[in-house]
């Protein structure tokens, strides 16, 4: 009986350049650390025991028609056991997760459907995304006729396309893609699914082959960061970067660069939660100059604010009670709640807010400061306060 040679290894560099160049016919994405992002999050599906984490690839754009479903149908083809959902529900997904057949990828498209402003809040689909970003992440139910509680394995590559945003928790834990329109200039291949699918299929395969070579590569592999990036940014990108370094030629170079260019446009445009938007515009534009200010003042300021959500909040410009509630849910650096004190004007006795009481919620949950801001003008009736 002959033994079969091993295969010659895989050159991974050629490989996933070829997976690139397949995406940029197809797909217009809007910068160019996109396409090396995106081909490098095709080869991870294929190492996912590899790794403690699975980022969450999200295309997302404002208007209908930027490609986000098309890019969605490029990652189809490349990726191990596609699973295409929409509308699905989560019991579905996580039985799917858990089932005979394997692991499958999953691909989410029209997912504002789901987290939209008309959709509801999803939270068990938010939770099954959620804890399936962890090797360890499990969804709990009740099975049978005695109940009992069963975990349910939930960890699995997610891709999602669709219009607006997403739940802050699925955000960080996502490279996110901003889809735009092409414009006239911009062309691309059309794509013809019965012709182009077996071209795809055919990476996939090759795909596979290379990931089986480095496996024990990947595993052991702990690969350096770009400076600034830690914590969750970190963990989202700790696959991609393992598997550019597997791959080697200029990928390595390549896929920190997108790192660092994507989780810096991830900061610009995602404004954090609605109580970080408030700590950083109360900072940046509120109480920049002063020790302290009333709080009429500060909503006079606040709901002045142009590209700011306080004039409107579900139809209602903030209040005083909103305010209240949403600083009282940090602390000062002495550990109490931010709250309202007095302040003594020349007008009599207001409650208002000091800057100290801000400064260490400032230091842990803000964004650095731009190098120079400006305050907006105060409102009339704010301006008659004489401190």
């Amino acid at each position: 009986m002959t033994t079969k040679p091993p295969a010659h290894p895989t050159d991974g560099a050629a490989l996933l350049n070829e997976v690139e160049s397949f995406h940029r016919r197809f797909n217009v994405f809007p910068t160019e650390v996109a396409y090396v992002a995106v081909a490098l999050w095709d080869a991870h599906a294929h190492l996912l025991d590899c790794f403690d984490s699975t980022p969450r690839l999200a295309f997302l754009s404002p208007e209908p028609g930027s490609g986000k479903s098309r890019a969605l149908e490029i990652v189809e083809t490349l990726v191990p056991r596609p699973m295409v959902a929409v509308n699905a529900s989560a019991a579905a997904l996580f039985r799917s997760v858990s089932g005979p057949d394997g692991r499958p990828t999953i691909l989410f498209d029209e997912i504002d459907t789901v987290f939209g402003p008309k959709a509801g809040d999803n939270e068990e689909l938010r939770g099954f995304i959620n804890a399936g970003h962890r090797r360890k992440g499990v969804t709990y139910r009740c099975v049978g006729d005695s109940q009992t509680v069963t975990p349910f394995p939930s960890y699995t590559a997610v891709a999602v396309a669709g219009l607006g945003s997403l739940p802050d928790t699925i955000l960080d834990r996502s490279i996110i893609i901003r889809m735009r329109r092409r414009a006239r200039n911009e062309k691309v291949e059309p794509f013809r699914a019965r012709l182009h699918e077996q071209e795809g299929n055919a990476l996939r395969e090759r795909l596979a082959v290379w990931a089986e070579q480095v496996r024990g590569q990947v595993t052991d592999a702990w690969p350096e960061l770009p400076d600034g990036i830690s914590d969750r940014p970190g963990d989202v990108w700790e696959p991609l970067l393992a598997v550019a370094d597997a791959v080697g030629g200029d990928w390595p170079k390549r896929a920190r660069e997108a790192c660092a260019a994507l989780v810096k446009a991830s900061r610009t445009n995602d404004k954090g939660s609605i109580g970080v938007r408030l700590l950083t515009d109360l900072r940046d534009h509120v109480l920049i100059g002063v020790d302290k200010l009333p709080t009429v003042a500060i909503l006079d300021r606040l709901n002045s604010l142009e590209d700011a959500p306080w004039a409107d909040l579900n139809g209602k410009p903030l209040d005083n009670r909103r305010l209240s509630k949403m600083l009282s849910e940090y602390m000062t650096a002495d550990n109490e709640p931010i709250g309202s004190r007095n302040i003594r004007t020349a007008g009599g006795v207001l409650k208002g807010f000091f800057s100290k009481d801000l400064d260490d919620a400032w230091s842990r949950y803000c964004p650095p400061p731009a190098a120079a801001t400006t305050a907006t003008p105060l409102q009339p009736s704010s301006e008659a306060l004489n401190l």
